[in-house]
């Protein structure tokens, strides 16, 4: 059995002035996850002496180009066994955070060499969008955690 590596990360639920998530799809051509693609929320790995605020203004700022002086409150937890790309099995902690923009216009000048290779695309989703998707969206329940974070409505059954 081998040992997984407990991993910090700050996740961003980036609202343009329409309430729509900013989500970058996922393309893995090689190594462990080689053919798996998904949508994911920007963010990432805390790194050593970081707070996950201090993580998630960095990871706003790395993988939109935009800086933000305050994440606000924490939206949003999430604890996951996945493989990185890496073929290293980690114990996410995720924490989420909104952030809302009236526009944006992503940059990918400070994107990391990997980032660049994976990140394929990225895409503005609207709750209706976001909850009849059929590709692979993580987190799995990103559209009932904008809801009970209050930012997007409940729809009647």
């Amino acid at each position: 059995m081998h040992i997984v590596r407990e991993r910090p990360s700050s996740r961003l639920l980036v609202l343009d002035a329409q309430r729509r998530l900013l989500l970058f799809r996922f393309e893995n051509k090689r190594g462990a996850l080689a053919g798996k693609t998904f949508w994911a929320t920007p963010g990432g790995e805390v790194e050593p002496g970081e707070t996950f605020e201090q993580a998630a203004q960095r990871e706003m700022f790395e993988e939109t180009g935009v800086r933000i002086e305050n994440v606000g409150p924490q939206m949003g937890r999430r604890t996951a066994t996945f493989q990185l790309t890496t073929g290293e099995m980690v114990l996410a902690d995720e924490r989420f955070f909104a952030i809302q923009l009236d526009t944006l216009r992503v940059s990918t000048e400070h994107w990391t060499e990997l980032e660049r290779d994976v990140m394929t695309e990225h895409r503005w989703w609207s709750q209706a969008q976001l909850e009849s998707a059929t590709e692979q969206i993580w987190p799995e329940d990103l559209g009932r955690m904008l809801i009970n974070a209050g930012i997007w409505n409940a729809i009647a059954e």
